[in-house]
């Protein structure tokens, strides 16, 4: 059975040529993605600026609920296209979206490295991307075989199909789904297939393209229970994140715990984290995680 290792870890992004955040403070966070700066609020954040002035391309104002809403404002034009970024081989869009993202998440660039470690060695495995948004995990591990990505989204799904264009990763081995995530997994079950390697980025609260309701909560544990299915001894990798609720990572930790009771390897738990940039930068966390790893 798997073992549950309870000292938890921090997974830690630096930053890249594309990615920096330069300061952090004051419920908000300023990061340059390529050649602009913007300003987002970041509620652990807790502790004061190091900078005084934080000039910048744009800023998202919250709204007053807490669960979301909010608008940009914007000091200066951006592309309307938006503008291409990289991390290492993938290649991808950036551009302010209604939702204060930029159509990526950098702090999963440590994931993304440690998926492919655990796929290292493989050019036939078979992975599947939950909620797998614009695409980055899934273009990181394609080039270890065929990578399943679903999402509810079509404007997510094809957006990500843009991304493998600017990869040129288009003739990569990757089927792209527009579909419910809860439903696909079960459906798979069903089918019988099996995976080397799930991630699974659920959000707190979504609809699938049929209306279907999602909240974390009520309906992960019985995602990752099926995802659990989906896995056997030869499998390598299950990588969950979670964002923006009142949940420890001991207890998504836990949940994967019950559900691959049935599996060697190890299941660890943790930060994702960004550090600032320069001396004496600070770790930001912005979400937690919950892994499985069998090493071969």
């Amino acid at each position: 059975m798997a073992d549950l290792v309870q000292q938890p870890l921090v997974m830690e992004c630096t930053g890249w040529d594309s990615y920096r955040l330069i300061d952090s403070g004051a419920g908000r966070k300023w990061e340059a993605f390529g050649p602009y700066s913007f300003i987002r609020p970041e509620p652990q954040a807790l502790w004061q600026p190091r900078m005084a002035d934080w000039p910048a391309a744009g800023e998202f104002i919250p709204g007053s609920d807490e669960d979301g809403g909010g608008r940009w404002h914007f000091a200066q034009s951006l592309p309307d296209e938006g503008w291409d970024l990289a991390w290492d081989d993938v290649r991808f869009n950036a551009r302010p979206t209604p939702f204060r993202h930029l159509q990526f998440f950098p702090d999963m660039a440590p994931v993304w490295e440690w998926m492919r470690a655990q796929l290292d060695g493989m050019t036939e495995a078979e992975a599947l991307n939950l909620f797998g948004y614009t695409g980055l995990g899934t273009l990181a591990l394609s080039r270890h075989g065929r990578v399943t990505h679903v999402d509810a989204s079509k404007k997510s799904v094809a957006q990500a199909r843009e991304n493998a264009a600017l990869s040129g990763m288009t003739d990569r081995p990757i089927r792209w789904l527009t579909d419910d995530a809860a439903k696909f997994t079960a459906r798979e079950v069903r089918r019988g297939r099996r995976y080397d390697g799930i991630i699974l980025d659920p959000p707190k609260f979504g609809r699938g393209p049929d209306g279907e309701v999602w909240r974390l909560e009520e309906h992960l544990p019985g995602l990752v229970g099926d995802c659990a299915k989906l896995l056997d001894s030869d499998s390598r990798f299950l990588f969950l994140t979670v964002y923006a609720v009142r949940m420890s990572s001991l207890a998504i930790a836990g949940l994967l715990e019950e559900a691959l009771a049935y599996l060697p390897g190890q299941i660890e738990h943790g930060d994702l984290a960004v550090r600032e940039e320069g001396e004496g930068g600070r770790l930001l966390p912005t979400a937690i995680f919950a892994r499985w790893s069998n090493p071969r």
